[in-house]
């Protein structure tokens, strides 16, 4: 069975996922990229260095991400978003930074070793933090057990 996810279903899914793919476009060129995130209060918090996806996304601050919930071929949920993205400053990017660690270093059986998610701010100044702020989302699933 196919079918729409409500909007609790489609924020507890992005409240639980981790990894999402986020689309961006400029100068004709689409890019589609893995990103860790976190979600909170309507928007979508992750960082990168400076590269491709940055450098598209100042280019144009619309953007897509899509997360997933995948069980088995037949049995999925997929929201997709689309919004617009801000990079933070001050407070609120060393909020969001903290945010990102505290979901993601438990997930990792070696956090001294993974030294991109390590609070420093002399390492870590080149760092981009930002948000993507949602402003339409839409969720689907697929599920032969009668439950989304």
């Amino acid at each position: 069975m196919l079918g729409e996810l409500s909007k609790r279903q489609m924020l507890d899914l992005l409240e639980q996922q981790v990894i999402g793919r986020l689309g961006c476009h400029a100068d004709g060129e689409t890019y589609i990229v893995p990103i860790n995130y976190v979600y909170k209060d309507n928007a979508i918090y992750a960082h990168s260095g400076i590269g491709k996806k940055i450098n598209m996304m100042r280019a144009n601050p619309k953007v897509c991400f899509q997360a997933d919930e995948m069980i088995d071929t037949f049995r999925w949920k997929s929201v997709i978003l689309w919004g617009n993205y801000t990079e933070l400053t001050g407070e609120k990017r060393q909020q969001a930074m903290q945010g990102i660690i505290h979901k993601i270093m438990p997930l990792t059986d070696r956090p001294s070793e993974e030294p991109s998610h390590a609070i420093n701010q002399a390492k870590h100044t080149n760092i981009i933090v930002y948000k993507i702020e949602l402003t339409s989302v839409s969720g689907r699933y697929e599920s032969h057990d009668g439950e989304a």
